[in-house]
């Protein structure tokens, strides 16, 4: 690899992201500063590819930027950052194992409703039948509501 500096367009190239993306990482932090030429162009360290390509294998297990953010912090503050992913990755599931359970409740309320709805007849004394048909849950005790 070559010591020289990319621009952003060579380095988004190689990365396969776009400019913009690049200016939203440094802006977030996830990418350092670049330096600028005279005439303002960004000049990227060569390393910069393997960062990004770090940011995107993140991203794909599902860490959002803020979570690649503080990973990236804990890196730079000399410390190595698997136990801070560990915790991150069991909260990720976490989080999407109750969203799945969500939705496969929402899953077999809809399959009611529209099996329910093709036995109401079309009416016009009301909005809508499968709608207003429709009894809402009450949540359990203890158990904060969703909010919209």
């Amino acid at each position: 690899m070559s010591n020289r500096l990319l621009t952003s367009g060579e380095l988004a190239r190689r990365a396969g992201v776009t400019p913009d993306t690049l200016r939203y990482y440094e802006r977030l932090g996830l990418l350092p500063p670049a330096p600028r030429t005279a005439a303002g162009y960004r000049l990227y360290d060569p390393a910069t590819p393997e960062r990004l390509a770090f940011i995107a294998k993140a991203k794909a297990l599902g860490l959002t930027l803020d979570e690649v953010r503080e990973v990236l912090g804990v890196a730079a503050a000399g410390t190595a950052p698997c136990e801070h992913v560990r915790a991150t990755l069991s909260r990720r599931l976490r989080e999407i194992e109750t969203r799945i359970a969500q939705l496969s409740e929402l899953r077999n309320t809809l399959a009611r409703a529209l099996r329910r709805s093709r036995k109401l007849p079309v009416a016009s004394s009301c909005l809508c039948e499968i709608i207003e048909s429709q009894e809402i849950p009450r949540p359990e005790r203890g158990r904060p509501k969703n909010r919209p």
